[in-house]
């Protein structure tokens, strides 16, 4: 194995299940933990990390980091995994601290995690700087769905959630009456206006990016694989 002098490797993570007690009485958004890990997942992680020559502690979420933070713990860096409980900033919270105490950190900043969550300012963004996106409309109330001048078929989804959170056989809607149903569900599960866009029939890439700038390279595609049973609702009916 390559020795790295031992390096220690925090790593914060969210689990699935866990107590939100520790996050105030709001309730919980519906599948609000879908994001998060399983133990066996971290314990996985925690191993390679391990094998390739560090020292790895794990920390847990967001309490417990503020927890061990203020004890007087540190880390060379932070590997993290947690996605936070709530807030468009949820996912931003442990990087943010972590700048705050000058820890260095794996994946994006508090800035672009704050961004890319809320799925309609990352439109916006995108479209400044040339990119082509679906067009799109934010509803937040029932009577702004009669306003939406976009042509049908359409996709609605939650603003600013992720793993699919949200995403139903009832998502894609061909008419006004089917849009006012799935806006309705997605208010009342998820407690946070639609997302409502031309529905872009076709493949998914995800594509993974290493580095940032002229130093960016993709390390990686992948496509989801879909059954018979979503073939009705990927693609043109």
């Amino acid at each position: 194995m390559v020795s790295h002098s031992r390096l220690v490797v925090g790593l914060t993570y969210n689990l699935r299940g866990e107590s939100m007690e520790p996050f105030g009485t709001a309730p919980p958004r519906e599948g609000h933990d879908a994001e998060f890990d399983e133990w066996e997942t971290v314990q996985h992680l925690a191993a390679v990390l391990e094998d390739l020559g560090y020292r790895c502690v794990l920390i847990g979420p967001l309490p417990a980091l503020m927890e061990r933070l203020l004890r007087g713990e540190r880390w060379d860096i932070v590997f993290n995994l947690a996605e936070g409980h709530h807030g468009y900033g949820r996912e931003a919270q442990v990087p943010a601290l972590l700048e705050e105490w000058r820890i260095p950190f794996t994946f994006s900043d508090p800035l672009c995690l704050s961004l890319c969550l809320h799925k309609p300012t990352t439109q916006l963004l995108l479209r400044q700087a040339g990119v082509a996106t679906a067009p799109f409309a934010v509803v937040r109330q029932p009577h702004e769905i009669d306003e939406i001048d976009l042509p049908y078929p359409l996709f609605a989804k939650p603003v600013a959630e992720g793993t699919s959170k949200g995403i139903a056989d009832d998502s894609r809607v061909d008419d006004a009456r089917q849009l006012r149903l799935t806006c309705t569900r997605l208010w009342e599960r998820h407690g946070q206006p639609a997302m409502v866009e031309r529905y872009l029939p076709g493949p998914e890439y995800t594509v993974g990016i290493l580095g940032t700038g002229a130093d960016a390279r993709a390390v990686g595609v992948s496509q989801p694989l879909h059954d018979q049973r979503a073939t009705p609702f990927l693609t043109d009916r």
